[in-house]
């Protein structure tokens, strides 16, 4: 039996640990003891993983059953009582309450949507570029480039004040830490939430021209459930595509055959995103637990088990994809598991590839010569944050 979940990327800075690889190719779904003691389970093969997210009967609701944590947690008290359910996190809640609160979002969030959208995307993103060009190398393109550029987006769509970004940057930053001290992760949720339920509370007295105002008029929804949402919505709207801006440039780079090939036909833009989606899919792991017992994959998980999911592990499954630990702009990744799967999918998946396919096409025509300013071993993984990417990525040009 594996003894808590594998962490370290023993391979390259893109694959899957080598013990979840290993177990996949021979028990996709697979008994793991947890480091409090509890015997739950890894689930590793695509197939696998796309059924379990889209089957019910593994729950995210944390105020009816126990989710065992598959790493040390600095600080955590033994897990034996479900957690409280806080208001508007539907991201943890189950239908129908789930469906009740993400219906609220989703006509916000249509392709239609998104692409009227779509011109200002780009404009912030060329003026970032601009931004960018004005300084003298070596930079670090976490910091200059790819959190600007969706702290950006996502402050103008929702209407928070980008003066703020700073304060909501290092709280979000903070509460992504995988082993940040209980005490400290609490504090760092009441002051996000605190911010944030002033400015929807505010929005609901005065509203503007943006999501959270949309919502705010919604009597429906209570403080409480706004502040939820927004929370949802603001961490989710820059962490996932900052670190996908990032790590998806290391990974062109430690591959300019395939960097190259975009230059010179950024018609493959679109593809190279999903592909790259694919290849790093940076909310790698995901938690459910068995609301009754249930026969998957030929094993029995017993009710109230802990169920961790791998996406990365299966997005590299060479069952479902050809050659999948290599990068191929030129491969068909539809069908990759980086947003997630059934009523749980990611909403604002239209949102980030608009984002990312602007980034990576900006990136790539005024930086042609753009290449790493430090070894690539130098550069610091997120390996202890729950979205992965880098902290850090210190790049030049001629």
């Amino acid at each position: 039996m594996l003894h808590g979940l594998p962490m370290e990327r023993d391979v390259t800075p893109f694959d899957p640990p080598s013990q979840i690889t290993s177990l996949r190719s021979t028990r996709p779904v697979s008994p793991m003891l947890f480091p409090d003691g509890h015997e739950g389970w890894l689930v590793t093969g695509y197939d696998a993983v796309r059924q379990a997210l889209a089957d019910l009967r593994f729950s995210s609701r944390q105020d009816l059953g126990v989710l065992h944590v598959p790493y040390p947690t600095p600080g955590m008290p033994e897990q034996t009582e479900p957690s409280p359910q806080e208001p508007g996190l539907f991201i943890s809640m189950d239908p129908p309450d789930h469906t009740r609160l993400r219906r609220k979002l989703t006509g916000a969030f249509t392709v239609k949507r998104m692409k009227a959208l779509e011109e200002g995307i780009v404009e912030i993103t060329e003026r970032q570029l601009d931004a960018l060009a004005e300084l003298t190398p070596p930079v670090d393109l976490v910091r200059e480039f790819a959190l600007p550029v969706p702290s950006l987006v996502i402050c103008e769509i929702l209407g928070v004040p980008y003066a703020d970004r700073e304060s909501f940057q290092h709280n979000s930053s903070r509460f992504m830490e995988r082993d940040i001290d209980l005490q400290d992760k609490i504090a760092v949720y009441v002051e996000l939430s605190t911010y944030l339920a002033g400015l929807v509370t505010a929005k609901r007295a005065e509203p503007g021209d943006d999501l959270l105002s949309d919502l705010a008029r919604d009597e429906d929804l209570s403080i409480p459930e706004l502040t939820g949402m927004a929370f949802l919505l603001l961490l989710a709207g820059h962490e996932t595509t900052a670190n996908m801006l990032a790590l998806g440039t290391f990974a062109l780079l430690e591959h300019p055959e395939q960097k190259e090939a975009l230059r010179s036909a950024p018609e493959l833009i679109p593809d190279a995103v999903e592909e790259l989606l694919r290849y790093l899919t940076v909310a790698d792991v995901f938690f459910r637990y068995a609301a009754e017992d249930v026969e998957f994959f030929g094993e029995t998980i017993r009710k109230g088990s802990t169920v961790v999911l791998s996406l990365l592990a299966g997005d590299h499954d060479p069952a479902r994809y050809e050659n999948p630990d290599t990068l191929d702009v030129h491969r068909n990744a539809r069908g990759h598991l980086a947003f997630g799967h059934g009523v749980h999918q990611c909403l604002g998946q239209q949102l980030a590839r608009i984002e990312m396919r602007a980034g990576f096409e900006g990136l790539l025509r005024r930086f042609p010569s753009l290449e790493l300013a430090v070894e690539p071993s130098e550069v610091k993984l997120r390996t202890d944050m729950n979205i992965y990417g880098v902290h850090a990525l210190p790049v030049t040009w001629a």
